[in-house]
C-alpha cells in the first residue's frame, strides 16, 4: 500500500501542471481523482462499501465540474490545505507540553541505534522544528496569494474581482506544483548538510541511510507521531 500511495502523491502535481499548462478539465478531474484515491486508499483496499460510493460520488461530481468555466478551480485549493495542514501540524509540536516533531524523529532514531541524544542535538531539534514550520506556512501563504491572482481560473477573477498582481495559471501551477517541492527539497539538503558538520556522530551514514532508517521506525511509528 504504501508503494501504491507514493505513486499516487507523485502523480498529483504531474497531473495538475498539465492540466493549468493546457487549461484542460480532464486532467484536472484525474488530478483531482488522483487525490481523492489518496485519500481514501486504505478503506477503498478494504474494500468498505461507504469508500466505494464516496468515490463514484466524487468522481461524477469532478465529471461535471471538468465540464464548466470553474474545471480548473477546485486545484486551487490541495497546495494551500495540504501545506498548512503539515505547517500546523509542526507549529503545534512546539506547544508548552509537547514533544517537537523533529525531536521525536530524533529521539526515535537514536533509540532505534542504542545512542544518547545530546542537550544541543535536542536544541537543533526544537529549532529545525520551527523552521520547518515558518517555511511551510510561508509558502502556504504564497500557494494562496497566488490562488487569488490567478487568471482565469483563481478565485478572484472567478468572482469578478480583478486580482492587483495577476499572474498566468501555468504561473500558479508551476510554483504551486513544481518550485514548491523544489524549495522544500533544497531546505532539507541544506540542512542534511548543515547537520553533518554539526552531529558528526550520528545513526545514520548517508541522506539514503537516514532515509532507510526512518523506514524502519515502522508505520506505528509514524501514525503515533501525528497524533
Amino acid at each position: 500500500m504504501m508503494g501504491l500511495r507514493l505513486l499516487l502523491a507523485l502523480a498529483y502535481p504531474v497531473f495538475a501542471h498539465l492540466a493549468s499548462a493546457r487549461a484542460d478539465g480532464a486532467w484536472a478531474a484525474l488530478a483531482m481523482a488522483d487525490l481523492v484515491l489518496f485519500l481514501l486508499l486504505e478503506p477503498l483496499l478494504a474494500r468498505r462499501g461507504w469508500a466505494l460510493a464516496l468515490v463514484a460520488l466524487c468522481l461524477l461530481g469532478l465529471w461535471a465540474i471538468s465540464l464548466s468555466r470553474y474545471a480548473l478551480m477546485p486545484l486551487l485549493a490541495p497546495p494551500v490545505l495540504f501545506i498548512a495542514l503539515v505547517s500546523w501540524l509542526f507549529g503545534r509540536s512546539l506547544r508548552r507540553g509537547r514533544t517537537p516533531l523533529i525531536t521525536r524523529i530524533v529521539k526515535g532514531l537514536y533509540a532505534q541505534a542504542g545512542m544518547p541524544m545530546s542537550a544541543e542535538l535536542h536544541r537543533y531539534s526544537r529549532q529545525l522544528t520551527l523552521a520547518w514550520a515558518a517555511l511551510l506556512g510561508l509558502l502556504a501563504v504564497a500557494n494562496l496569494w497566488l490562488a487569488l491572482s490567478a487568471v482565469p481560473s483563481g478565485l478572484l477573477h472567478q468572482l469578478g474581482h480583478a486580482p492587483p498582481w495577476p499572474v498566468s495559471d501555468e504561473q500558479w501551477s508551476l510554483f504551486a506544483n513544481v518550485l514548491n517541492y523544489g524549495i522544500l527539497g533544497l531546505f532539507f539538503v541544506a540542512e542534511y548538510q548543515l547537520r553533518k558538520r554539526r552531529f558528526p556522530h550520528r545513526p545514520y551514514r548517508s541522506a539514503v541511510d537516514f532515509v532507510t532508517q526512518m523506514a524502519r521506525l515502522g508505520p506505528r511509528f509514524w501514525s503515533q507521531l501525528l497524533r
